[in-house]
């Protein structure tokens, strides 16, 4: 499935007339600035999923498990399971075919795993304080959404690094992460606080890997500049 997307994703980028036109084959590692003006989508998604999860339960949270289990009780794929990774194998696919990314691969590399690493450990953290029980009661460890924050860390990691480049990519990246979250619901894994949250704090997180990175390798330098 990933390999028919990819190769999709690829048929659209070389059927642009101008794309050969738009830049060169030179990677320009790029320092992103901070700005508060970027905390607003995070915010607002993290403070989303608080308040569905704390304040609006019935009105919100148990309502929507409710509707879930009456008009699709049955619903089960495992295919959240695998577009949580979707982005990654199509941000690096796509440098293998020449389409090249925003930094080079040894930075880009230590952003993503430093975003990685310090999103999965809050995460684990933040389950095991909430021991929030899941719609399905299977544990207790509903929120946040881990699915939610790997899909949108690697979407904002796929969207940061081919942005520029193709315009439409953060639209895919993060359709493909919100169709993740979506199936979690679907599924009666999380309640849609723990997939808000989730994916508000994924976003963060990937940013953060970016707003800190140092770039001690790579040739090409530039000047900060503010992320939108």
């Amino acid at each position: 499935m990933f390999r028919k997307l990819l190769l999709l994703q690829l048929a659209v980028v070389l059927s642009l007339p101008s794309f050969s036109q738009q830049q060169d084959s030179v990677q320009i590692n790029q320092k992103l600035s901070f700005t508060k003006s970027q905390l607003y989508v995070p915010g607002l998604l993290m403070v989303s999923g608080l308040f569905t999860t704390v304040f609006f339960k019935d009105q919100i949270k148990f309502k929507i498990r409710d509707e879930r289990n009456k008009q699709i009780p049955h619903f089960h794929t495992k295919l959240d399971n695998y577009m949580e990774y979707a982005s990654l194998p199509i941000a690096y696919g796509l440098d293998a075919f020449g389409v090249k990314s925003k930094n080079d691969f040894p930075n880009r590399t230590a952003i993503l795993i430093k975003g990685e690493l310090f999103m999965y450990a809050s995460v684990t953290l933040l389950k095991g304080v909430s021991h929030e029980t899941r719609p399905d009661g299977s544990d207790r460890y509903s929120f946040p959404s881990g699915h939610a924050a790997q899909a949108f860390a690697t979407a904002t990691f796929l969207s940061e690094e081919y942005k520029d480049r193709l315009p439409w990519m953060p639209y895919a990246a993060y359709t493909m992460a919100g169709t993740t979250g979506l199936l979690r619901i679907a599924n009666n894994r999380h309640y849609i606080g723990d997939v808000l949250f989730g994916a508000g704090f994924g976003f963060l997180s990937m940013k953060m890997a970016y707003w800190t990175h140092q770039y001690k390798w790579g040739k090409n330098r530039r000047k900060s500049t503010p992320v939108y």
